[in-house]
């Protein structure tokens, strides 16, 4: 579980609630017809923007963002070392017999073992990387459309409380009240974009160009395993994708 995500989203929502309570009160701030436009309708425009398909599985994609595990480069680096160490005193064939969990690394090492050419291994783990990429940009994308269109609907909520406010301008005493009212769904917009869609999307966002950044220093490895580069240069080639921290830890 990603802690930081949850204290972020805890943090954001409690100051909010507490900032309402020590005013006041939340009971002004509940207004089912306000949350109805302002939900029902960011989600029906998402069906609009995406398929069914993307928009549905956005639901497994968000659970990422609290419980997908980041790869561990030096965990990488390790195993890519072991398997360089095993490809110099064996040969490159004894690489077939060895268990690697990565499916990346495993294809790669499977192409190594087979004989392939180095263009056309770098080529095909470029093209995993491309792919990976990609599907992971239409699971931001659909976060960032939510993000972008829930504000919108509670301005659009807004604007059907002012008209509904503005009809009944005989009671002056209903106007402070309904346009109160009217307000509270610029408010569930913003909360929802600004809390949950963007930093949503966002962190998504990371954890894509994390994978692509291990899955760069695995198609690395896997090459220079391939050329039959000795272990140690192996790893000097390997940790220049660590901060200077990890790599003097190491050292």
């Amino acid at each position: 579980m990603d802690i930081g995500t949850i204290i972020g989203i805890v943090g954001a929502i409690g100051l909010i609630i507490g900032a309402i309570v020590m005013g006041s009160g939340l009971g002004g701030f509940i207004d089912i017809p306000s949350v109805a436009v302002v939900v029902g309708g960011t989600i029906a425009v998402a069906f609009v923007m995406f398929p069914i398909k993307t928009v549905l599985s956005s639901i497994k994609v968000a659970m990422k963002c609290f419980f997908a595990k980041a790869p561990d480069p030096v965990e990488s680096i390790q195993q890519i070392i072991s398997l360089a160490e095993k490809a110099r005193k064996e040969s490159l064939v004894a690489l077939e017999k060895v268990s690697v969990d990565d499916p990346y690394l495993k294809r790669g090492v499977q192409l190594v073992a087979d004989g392939t050419e180095e263009s056309l291994v770098r080529s095909v783990m470029e093209i995993d990387i491309s792919i990976m990429k990609q599907r992971h940009r239409r699971g931001q994308e659909v976060f960032k459309g939510l993000g972008t269109y829930a504000p919108a609907f509670g301005m659009i909520g807004t604007l059907v409380g002012l008209v509904q406010m503005l009809q009944n301008l005989s009671d002056p005493a209903s106007i402070g009240p309904a346009m109160a009212v009217a307000l509270l769904t610029t408010f569930y917009g913003a909360v929802l974009a600004n809390v949950f869609f963007l930093p949503m999307a966002k962190r998504l966002e990371e954890r894509s160009n994390e994978e692509a950044h291990n899955m760069e220093l695995t198609m690395e490895g896997v090459l220079s395993i391939l050329n039959g580069d000795h272990p140690s240069i192996v790893r000097e080639k390997l940790e220049s994708f660590l901060p200077p921290s990890q790599r003097s830890a190491k050292k």
